[in-house]
């Protein structure tokens, strides 16, 4: 991987990007934003989850924004903050701002902008909510391992509660989230991975947040999108020898594709399925959530959507709202949103 300092943008966090040998300038490839947990690294978050391996062998492009202990003593994302749930501001823009940036360098890489998504474990989980939320017309689709509904808290102490005891009604969040894409709403496929013994990110999150979106999904898509939590249109059970099972649900849209998929693993904890030793917060047993992501997300390009581009003015309120809330970061007991 590469070290990628995004030109033009005033943000101290750092960024690698994995490109495989198998892409080349000129022809357009995917692009996976990939969000690390509390106490991570990139270069841990890419180990762990071995998502360099099937870049290279589907040919996409990987980038992981690395957060710091300058903006959270934990270098956790801030996903419970409000001045990092909305479009713009903190560090939804900051993250949005890489990925314009990576596709205006068309020096390295061709990136396909109907193929740009985004996922993370734990609290970056939960900022991957926040940013398919904020940035429905840059993002096709969400991956979300072992995190939590949109706005599920907004301070540190009703995150603590959330994580434990799960956020507030995913239909009224539906409904928050909603008015949060404002009038680039549309409906987001969202894939989620959640553990039955998570006990840091309890499991009642996993439900929420498929919940959340799904409501969220059918205001959005005006009467031409209907599910039901409690009927998905299939349930399958995997399970392989000596591996962790898993209940799989999905909830299908118009063409048979799946617009929610859920995956309920049977005995893990708080750490991504399927993913490697070599990594930390990682359980090998399990199904591997890397690839079942990246086979949801190169089956969801996004279709018929208006983009737009950050102006320098959007840039320099980024820095501002960075600064201004830089110290109240640093206080944030973090390590709690591992």
């Amino acid at each position: 991987m590469q070290q990628y300092t995004s030109p033009g943008l005033v943000d101290s966090r750092p960024s690698f990007v994995f490109t495989p040998q198998t892409s080349s300038v000129g022809s357009p490839v995917p692009l996976l934003v990939m969000l690390h947990g509390c106490g991570q690294t990139a270069t841990d978050f890419a180990v762990g989850t071995a998502m360099n391996v099937l870049a290279e062998a589907y040919s996409f492009i990987v980038v992981y924004p690395q957060q710091t202990n300058r903006y959270n003593l934990h270098s956790c994302w801030n996903w419970f903050d409000p001045a990092h749930q909305v479009r713009e501001c903190g560090e939804p823009a900051s993250i949005a701002g890489i990925v314009q940036s990576m596709q205006q360098d068309t020096v390295h890489w061709t990136i396909d902008p109907r193929r740009i998504y985004v996922a993370g474990l734990s609290a970056g989980a939960a900022m991957a909510v926040v940013l398919g939320t904020t940035y429905p017309d840059l993002f096709a689709a969400v991956g979300v391992h072992s995190g939590l509904e949109y706005q599920a808290a907004t301070t540190l102490e009703r995150a603590l509660k959330a994580m434990r005891r799960g956020g507030p009604d995913p239909f009224q969040q539906g409904n928050v989230a909603y008015a949060a894409m404002k009038h680039f709403a549309r409906v987001v496929p969202l894939i989620v991975f959640h553990g039955t013994h998570d006990t840091t990110v309890t499991p009642i999150n996993g439900d929420q947040t498929v919940q959340q979106w799904m409501y969220t999904d059918q205001l959005a898509a005006h009467g031409s999108y209907t599910s039901d939590f409690h009927h998905p249109d299939t349930v399958q059970e995997e399970q392989h020898p000596g591996m962790l099972s898993a209940s799989v649900f999905t909830w299908k849209g118009d063409g048979g594709r799946d617009v929610q998929s859920y995956w309920k693993v049977n005995g893990l904890g708080h750490a991504w399925s399927g993913g490697s030793p070599g990594g930390s917060f990682t359980d090998p047993r399990g199904p591997n959530a890397s690839r079942e992501m990246v086979r949801f997300f190169l089956d969801h390009p996004m279709e018929g959507v208006e983009r737009h581009p950050f102006s320098a003015w959007k840039s320099l309120r980024r820095l501002m709202t960075e600064v201004l809330h830089v110290k109240r970061a640093d206080r944030l007991p973090g390590g709690a949103y591992r």
